[in-house]
C-alpha cells in the first residue's frame, strides 16, 4: 500500500525516533509499505518519520545512483543491489574527509542543495529479522544511509544548510508546509488551519 509522504513542517519529523522490537505491530506490512511508497515517489530512502512513524526504522535501495557514469565501477558496484532494511541504527562513528554532495528529500520536494558530511561511517544496526550487524560504509552509500539516519534523529538536511541559503529557501519551504506545491507522489501537509 502506497503511503502519503509527511511533509516539511510536520512535527514527526522532528522527533527523535523510539527503538522498537520484534513485537512492534504488523511490522512486515509497514516495511513492504515502505518499499512501495518509496519507489512509487523513485527514492532511495525512506524513513519511518517521513510517514508519521516516530520509530527508528529506514529501507534503503540505491540501485538507481548505480547508473551514474560519474561513478566509479567499484562504487556503482557497490551501490547496484544494495537494498537493506535498518532497525534501531546507531551511527556509532563518522570518519573520512567531509565532501559535497547534492541531496533533496521526498519530505521537501523540489528543494536540493549541497550538503557537506563525512565520507565514511560505523553503523550498528539490526536487519527486519532483528538480526545485529555492524557495518561500515563509505562514500554514496555512507551518505544515504546518514540522511536516513537523520531522520530517525528529527534532523532534515536543510538543518545542515549555512543561515545564508537557509533564508534563501525560506519561501519555499513555508509553502511546502502549507501544501502549495505539486508533486507526483502523496504527500500529507501539516494542518495549515493552526497558525502556521
Amino acid at each position: 500500500m502506497i503511503l502519503p509522504i509527511i511533509a516539511y513542517g510536520d512535527t514527526v519529523l522532528r522527533k527523535v525516533g523510539d527503538n522498537i522490537t520484534k513485537e512492534y505491530p504488523n511490522l512486515d506490512a509497514l516495511i513492504e509499505n515502505m518499499w512501495e511508497t518509496m519507489y512509487n515517489a523513485s527514492g532511495v530512502g525512506l524513513a519511518a518519520p517521513q510517514i508519521g512513524l516516530p520509530i527508528r526504522l529506514f529501507v534503503i535501495d540505491t540501485s538507481p545512483f548505480a547508473d551514474d557514469e560519474e561513478l566509479t565501477e567499484a562504487e556503482q558496484k557497490a551501490l547496484n543491489g544494495f537494498k537493506r532494511v535498518f532497525v534501531n541504527a546507531e551511527i556509532e562513528e563518522e570518519t573520512g574527509e567531509e565532501w559535497i554532495f547534492n541531496e533533496g528529500c521526498l519530505s521537501i520536494p523540489d528543494v536540493r542543495e549541497d550538503v557537506k558530511r563525512n565520507s565514511k561511517i560505523t553503523i550498528s544496526y539490526e536487519d527486519e529479522n532483528f538480526t545485529k550487524k555492524r557495518e561500515t560504509f563509505d562514500g554514496l552509500l555512507a551518505r544515504v544511509i546518514q540522511h536516513e539516519y537523520d531522520h530517525i534523529e528529527g534532523i532534515l538536511f536543510t538543518d545542515k544548510l549555512s543561515s545564508l541559503k537557509k533564508r534563501l529557501i525560506k519561501n519555499r519551504l513555508s509553502n511546502i508546509s502549507k501544501g502549495k506545491i505539486n508533486v507526483d507522489y502523496r504527500m500529507r501537509f501539516p494542518d495549515v488551519k493552526k497558525g502556521r
